[in-house]
């Protein structure tokens, strides 16, 4: 998969260093994936939860912080939309925010 917005995810880190071997972990793996569709993501990433056709939310550092994930499977492109704790992923619409 090509990542838009990695960069988010080192800023991110930067900030909250206990998220940085979780994301790291998920760049690893989604940059090698080939995926055809949400089901795939989940076998890759079992706690994830598909929140629609082409989101994607993905629990980082045990649960502590959200990624939300939009998804273009013909394309094979992710895109971070969101990042951030638990608090912060509460107040938003996971189904539309574009922070990034």
């Amino acid at each position: 998969m090509r990542i838009i917005k990695r960069s988010t995810l080192a800023a991110f880190w930067a900030v909250h260093p206990e998220t940085r071997a979780s994301l790291e972990n998920w760049l690893r793996i989604t940059a090698a994936a080939r995926w055809r569709a949400s089901v795939d993501v989940r076998a890759s990433f079992p706690k994830a939860v598909v929140l629609n056709g082409e989101r994607v939310r993905f629990e980082v550092a045990g649960g502590n912080y959200r990624l939300i994930v939009a998804f273009r499977f013909d394309l094979q492109i992710a895109w971070i939309k969101f990042i951030g704790t638990h608090a912060e992923y509460d107040a938003v619409d996971a189904l539309t925010v574009s922070r990034y």
